[in-house]
């Protein structure tokens, strides 16, 4: 197996200093090269995989839970908002319709990297390899940002919904406290951007770095050939 710092001129280089019966050929190193960055994809998929369970049992066990209203109309309330059985049912319906658009988003992703595995593993032409190598990190780079951008919508839904109960109820917050709701909105966005964008700087990046790292090297054996 090869090192991840595995460097394809170093490795030539000590090729020159061993045995002939100890040299490995091009097509040697490119398959090691292959089979490592196959499997870094199936990792991906494997995480994105586990990820959809985990919201999806999240969320059918909040179906059944009555914290996030009783979060949620404690915001309002802290507004001046007079809570009704409208309000609370259309929160409970907005809230269903973000969370299975959501869980759809993560779906479409899982199936889109668990076709690219399928395509990686039985391409066998090296530059297809990499053309299919560079499809699969925009798909990644892609997720993530889908992720933050869906964070931010979302967000911004939720702020519409607000405004337009308090709107409903002809309710008009002055200055300092209307400061103070704004305020807390971006403080959240930024706070949840952060989280998401190092949950998978750690878990994603890790594997792509090294992803990264093979494809340069089977880059180096594509231009040599």
């Amino acid at each position: 197996m090869l090192n991840e710092d595995f460097n394809i001129d170093q490795f030539k280089k000590s090729w020159q200093e061993q045995p002939v019966s100890d040299v490995y050929n091009t097509s040697e190193i490119e398959g090691m090269l292959n089979k490592k960055s196959t499997n870094y994809v199936k990792y991906i998929f494997w995480i994105s995989l586990a990820e959809f369970l985990f919201f999806a049992i999240v969320g059918i066990c909040t179906i059944f839970s009555t914290q996030r209203s009783k979060s949620f109309t404690n915001i309002l309330e802290k507004l001046g908002v007079q809570m009704n059985d409208d309000v609370e049912m259309n929160f409970e319906h907005l809230y269903f319709a973000l969370k299975v658009f959501s869980l759809l988003i993560t779906a479409i992703f899982v199936f889109l990297f668990y076709r690219n595995y399928l395509k990686i593993k039985v391409e066998c032409n090296l530059k297809n390899f990499i053309l299919q190598i560079i499809k699969f990190k925009r798909t990644v780079n892609l997720f993530i940002f889908t992720n933050i951008g869906l964070l931010i919508v979302f967000s911004g839904i939720i702020t519409y919904f607000i405004m337009n109960v308090l709107q409903a109820q002809n309710i008009h917050l002055n200055q300092a406290t209307l400061i103070g709701f704004i305020t807390g909105i971006v403080i959240s966005i930024g706070l949840g951007v952060l989280m998401i964008w190092l949950y998978y700087r750690i878990v994603y990046g890790i594997i792509m770095s090294r992803l990264s790292r093979n494809l340069e090297q089977l880059q180096k054996i594509e231009q040599e050939q």
